[in-house]
């Protein structure tokens, strides 16, 4: 069990997600700083507020119990975090796969074009330059 664990452990895919998910945790934390500390204090000076997440909101009075308040400024700097951690995953996956589209544009692409193809009479495996069947010796139609 212990070296299936090992294995599974050190295998560069369960590297990579530990990697990604410790780098996410701090990248999320930047964007939380970012929004919370540089974005949102601009905007409570346009809504003439000390702090826009927190006061910024709708008091909604409830008889026999209280006012409840629901915090759009809150939303706001949750939905503001949500598009900047979305839209730097988006340009992250976009630019590894155009890397990924560029490297294999000379080699793999040119490994995965067939090189022969099926004789149309005796459904034997011949080269694509093939004039005649190896097989059943019939003439092949030239290959477009």
């Amino acid at each position: 069990m212990i070296r299936d664990f090992k294995e599974f452990a050190l295998k560069g895919n369960a590297l990579d997600l530990a990697v990604g998910i410790i780098i996410g945790a701090g990248f999320t934390k930047i964007v939380n700083s970012l929004v919370s500390d540089i974005i949102m204090p601009p905007l409570g000076l346009l809504t003439k507020s000390t702090d826009f997440v927190k006061t910024w909101g709708l008091e909604l009075p409830i008889p026999g119990v209280g006012v409840a308040k629901i915090l759009v400024g809150s939303f706001l700097d949750s939905v503001l975090q949500f598009l900047i951690v979305a839209f730097a995953a988006f340009l992250l996956v976009r630019a590894f796969n155009q890397l990924r589209k560029r490297s294999l544009m000379g080699t793999v692409i040119d490994s995965i074009t067939p090189t022969t193809r099926e004789c149309p009479f005796c459904i034997s495996p011949i080269s694509k330059k093939a004039t005649r069947c190896p097989a059943c010796t019939s003439e092949l139609p030239p290959v477009s």
